[in-house]
């Protein structure tokens, strides 16, 4: 970067700063300047928690380390378009209420229990309701987790849209020659958007051996590409692709790496240049790269303003089109996406038409779920969730044109679904209906 650029930079940071409200330190300047953003995001956080330790992080280490993701790993930035403020809605919410075996809880309630430090709104595309806590700001770029997972998953569309990818019938090994012989061998992209492709993954967020668990440290450490390929290249077959469902980061950061293949670019790149500047994203964003310029990762790592996740909801609402009517995605994708599997383990009772499918939830209020208001059979049904540990969603819902985003710090990575995921369900229902 040459001097001029430099000063540039450093203005910018200088206005966004003010307009957040504070002026950032000179420590703040320099770390924004090495980020390559256009603005610096607020609050700068002098001390950062040890990547190393993100599962087992505090509360109060969770919310510095989430919204400082961008400066804990090198990224890729992925640049903004022309943006246009979003309006308020013509009827904000006020308030909405949820029950729970005979307790009754507002939003006041939910935020506090959920640990919520920021949550959107969009009703008809206008802002019904924003909430922003424990320092975070509209600059803030919070981290998605496995929110990310639905990024990707939109990406793909792009890509089978363009014809990057043939078909999701095509075999992972089209793309990856070098896993003939794996257990990758044999499994279909279709299978591996829906986690279905039969090889082995231990997600436990709570066990320090699991392959999850050695994700996370190959990312502390250099070489982070050489060592998660090495991880997911040795997976070993579990069952027959197609018939069983079970989460696995390791086939969607797979997943990720077959797309900047079959694109020939980054994630972060081809996000920009598919939606996120066509789109008009208001902010830069940063992906979480193992080799910058090269390759970032497919399962987690997208880290975008409150407004800009709730933008990128509009977009997958609206059917993957931009504001002029451009179709960026494949015909059908979205509803592609929400057509969950029926494979093994994805049917329940509490969810007889599945849980999963292009790397969306299905997260409806379970139909076994008791003592609960809304009921079952009256909360908010066909809604998309992407979602990502320790409480990170976004919830796309076309019938009600109703986008909510939240972050959150649960005190658990993946806690029972009849604890937070529960409640979440039922707020996001109590919301719909306040807005309907």
């Amino acid at each position: 970067m040459n001097n001029k650029q430099k000063s540039l930079t450093a203005t910018s940071c200088i206005l966004a700063s003010l307009i957040a409200g504070a002026l950032l330190s000179p420590a703040a300047m320099a770390a924004c300047e090495g980020t390559e953003l256009t603005h610096c995001p607020a609050p700068f956080d002098k001390q950062l928690p040890d990547t190393q330790k993100m599962l087992t992080w505090s509360q109060a280490d969770r919310v510095i380390g989430f919204r400082n993701d961008y400066r804990n790993y090198q990224g890729d930035v992925f640049r903004h378009g022309q943006s246009t403020p979003l309006l308020s809605a013509e009827k904000p919410l006020t308030q909405a209420t949820y029950q729970i075996n005979g307790q009754q809880f507002n939003l006041q309630d939910y935020v506090k229990r959920q640990n919520v430090s920021g949550m959107l709104v969009l009703k008809n595309g206008k802002v019904a309701w924003k909430y922003l806590a424990q320092g975070n700001t509209d600059t803030t770029l919070w981290t998605s987790r496995s929110v990310g997972k639905a990024v990707v998953s939109v990406l793909v569309g792009a890509a089978v849209k363009e014809g990057k990818i043939h078909s999701m019938d095509d075999l992972v090994t089209q793309y990856e020659p070098d896993l003939k012989g794996t257990a990758w061998e044999g499994v279909t992209l279709k299978q591996l958007i829906q986690h279905t492709s039969g090889v082995a993954w231990n997600e436990d967020y709570t066990n320090p051996q699991s392959d999850f668990a050695k994700l996370t440290q190959c990312e502390a450490h250099p070489g982070t590409y050489d060592c998660v390929r090495k991880l997911v290249s040795g997976l070993k077959s579990a069952h027959p692709a197609g018939e069983v469902w079970s989460y696995s980061s390791g086939g969607a950061w797979l997943l990720g790496d077959v797309l900047e293949r079959a694109t020939g670019m980054p994630l972060a790149h081809y996000l920009e240049k598919t939606l996120w500047k066509p789109y008009g994203m208001a902010n830069d964003g940063v992906w979480h790269s193992y080799s910058k310029d090269k390759h970032d990762v497919g399962a987690h790592g997208f880290n975008a303003t409150l407004e800009d996740w709730g933008r990128f909801g509009e977009f997958v609402l609206n059917d993957g089109r931009l504001p002029d009517g451009t179709q960026v995605l494949a015909k059908n994708w979205i509803a592609q996406s929400a057509d969950w599997t029926t494979a093994k383990n994805s049917v329940s009772a509490g969810h007889p038409r599945g849980i999963y499918g292009y790397q969306w939830w299905n997260n409806e209020v379970p139909a076994t779920a008791k003592g609960v208001v809304p009921l079952p059979q009256d909360s908010l049904k066909d809604s998309m969730w992407a979602l990502g540990i320790f409480g990170q969603m976004i919830m796309v819902n076309r019938a009600e044109n109703l986008v909510i985003v939240q972050w959150s710090t649960w005190p658990q990575a993946e806690p029972s679904f009849n604890a937070q995921p529960l409640e979440a369900s039922l707020m996001f229902s109590a919301i719909a209906q306040a807005l309907h």
